[in-house]
């Protein structure tokens, strides 16, 4: 399972930055998602960035990891606080995961 890492760019080059996940820091591959800035969020997966983030979307996921770790160490987590965005709604299909109406018939 790969499982994306929310991490904070301290450190800009062409093509790479350096960026920061709690003490770790580690050269991240841009060259998908173009040129950031220190302070930049990335998703990163693999070493590699996938997405830039908000810092409220980088907060949300931090925290959804902070909560899978506690369970995973036997540790109580609120996980209704960490994943909030998925209480009380039915899960969603990305779009490019949707069928398209007109190809059902």
């Amino acid at each position: 399972m790969c499982v994306g890492i929310p991490m904070q760019v301290v450190e800009a080059g062409i093509g790479h930055a350096r960026c920061r996940s709690g003490a770790q820091i580690l050269t991240i591959d841009t060259s998908l998602v173009g040129d950031v800035a220190p302070g930049t969020w990335l998703m990163t997966f693999l070493g590699a960035a996938r997405e830039v983030m908000s810092p409220e979307a980088a907060a949300r996921s931090l925290a959804a990891l902070a909560a899978l770790e506690a369970v995973m160490r036997g540790e109580p987590a609120d996980l209704d606080a960490a994943f909030s965005d998925l209480i009380g709604r039915e899960p969603q299909l990305p779009d490019h995961l949707r069928p398209i109406p007109e190809l059902e018939a």
